[in-house]
């Protein structure tokens, strides 16, 4: 009898913490009914206490989907649990997620704190929090790097006090998948009411290990895996999601299985990068644009005799249809709805008008669209509401001519115009915008990334802007790479305004 993992996904909290990967409500609502359909059992929606943001997006995901349980991150004190519990109120399954860091380093330098006082705060934080809700998941924050027999200890008090699922998170990484295995193995044979609760990972990729700890951890007990869509999170990320799901779907030793529809991945995974302006690398596992081309003539040889020759995983079984139809000027509405329907994306017709008038001409510009392509498209109407708007640019340069930029901008119904040179063309745009917005900015970062391969391709451009000591994130794409530069500059100036 194969036990059931419960897949928890942190997309919309430890996820979004990647810096310019914030969502607005109606995007993270976007996510979490994308979440829903791929059978995710909990969603870890915020961190109420800490911004109105986070908190409205709670109560708004609360709303939106049915069966998957709801999650609210708290610290273990009680304000931040009677924040979570406001915030939670309209959810149909609520839980409560409360911890503390247990190792020595956190302990001393975090909490000048010690061992005893440290279970005393974990077990009133569970218990005041079940006063609440049925379902109370209690972290020992650390715990990679907490000795064992301490951290037996904590389990066991929370579990006592009313804990339902204690996290075992390896906060900094550091772990190796054999020490993580046997932490939580330890476990299971040391706390004496461990049946009354479920063990769960949180692993985070500091050292590219955290699919490998994860899975070590579900080989010696751990019931739920807490993983992100892409693996996307601060630092360099947490466990993927769609890599675990297939880890087990393909290796039948591993006695669990999970609710997740796998065809369901690949639009979630490109859902949440489009919404996060996240690419995701080509070479990542599962998802990565690499992961199922065979570009070596052996191998294609080998794949067109057997696919099992060189392809553990059927692409369709992570939903990637490799007869997709490819878009060009002369398809359909129809073609490019159910395109979006196909990345996740459901649209009204007023809005599907909007896209099919840019599609068509985007396909005036370049032969095939691709699923990118058709994702940017998406969500280009964002900047329809923009109180500054790019009304034209022209730009002359050359080798043997100094770049010169003319630019118009809209803002907020007027034209205003300017002209700069530069040591290039972006260089002479963006000092031809800051003619008219004048004010004290500095680019921090600046990153063109093509989505395929032809000339004629759309350029992507992801700009931090600084301004009043705080960095602001914008995105701009266009088959001039130019005009995408400065569209991204413009992004900026518009969420200096919010």
């Amino acid at each position: 009898m194969e036990d059931r993992l419960f897949i928890f996904d942190t997309t919309l909290r430890d996820g979004e913490q990647v810096p310019g990967c914030q969502l607005n409500t109606v995007e993270k609502i976007q996510v979490a009914k994308q979440l829903e359909l791929l059978g995710v059992d909990i969603i870890e929606a915020g961190f109420p206490v800490s911004s109105p943001g986070d908190f409205n997006s709670v109560v708004e995901i609360s709303k939106a989907v049915t069966w998957p349980t709801i999650c609210a991150l708290t610290r273990a004190v009680e304000k931040d649990i009677d924040v979570a519990v406001e915030a939670l109120k309209y959810a149909k399954h609520k839980r409560i997620h409360t911890g503390i860091g247990t190792s020595d380093y956190h302990i001393k330098y975090k909490f000048n704190s010690t061992q005893d006082e440290i279970i005393q705060r974990g077990v009133a934080a569970v218990k005041y929090a079940r006063r609440f809700v049925d379902d109370v998941e209690f972290y020992a924050e650390d715990a990679g790097r907490t000795d064992n027999e301490f951290l037996a200890r904590v389990v066991e008090a929370v579990i006592k006090a009313g804990a339902t699922v204690v996290n075992i998170p390896d906060t900094t990484g550091y772990c190796l998948p054999d020490e993580y295995g046997a932490k939580i193995r330890y476990l299971m044979e040391h706390v004496d009411c461990i049946d009354k609760a479920i063990i769960s990972t949180h692993c985070h990729n500091d050292l590219g290990m955290a699919t490998a700890n994860t899975i070590a951890g579900v080989q010696n007990g751990a019931r739920q895996v807490e993983v992100t869509i892409n693996g996307i999170g601060e630092r360099a990320g947490n466990t993927s999601l769609e890599e675990v799901a297939m880890i087990i779907k393909c290796h039948s030793t591993i006695p669990v299985s999970t609710n997740i529809n796998t065809t369901k991945i690949y639009s979630t995974s490109r859902l949440v990068s489009s919404l996060m302006n996240m690419p995701v690398q080509p070479n990542k596992a599962i998802v990565g644009r690499n992961a199922f081309a065979h570009s070596s003539g052996i191998h294609q040889d080998g794949v067109l005799k057997n696919t099992q020759t060189y392809e553990i995983i059927d692409p369709k079984d992570v939903g990637i249809d490799e007869n997709s139809i490819v878009l060009t000027a002369r398809s359909g509405r129809a073609a490019l709805k159910h395109r979006l329907q196909v990345l996740g994306i459901n649209i009204d017709d007023s809005r599907l008008d909007k896209v099919y008038d840019a599609f068509l001409r985007l396909a005036d510009q370049k032969k095939e669209i691709t699923d990118d392509d058709v994702m940017m498209l998406a969500g280009a109407d964002r900047s329809a509401n923009h109180n500054v708007k790019l009304a034209y640019l022209q730009v002359t340069s050359g080798l043997g001519v100094r770049p010169v930029a003319s630019i118009g901008l809209n803002i907020a119904g007027e034209l205003f115009e300017a002209a700069s040179t530069g040591n290039g063309p972006v260089d002479a745009a963006i000092k031809a915008l800051k003619q008219i917005i004048r004010r004290q900015m500095t680019l921090k970062e600046f990153t063109i990334q093509a989505i395929s391969k032809g000339s004629d391709d759309v350029g992507k451009v992801h700009m931090q802007v600084e301004y009043d000591n705080q960095v602001f994130y914008g995105f701009g794409a266009n088959t001039d790479i130019i005009a995408a530069s400065v569209e991204a500059y413009i992004d900026c100036i518009n969420k200096f305004h919010h």
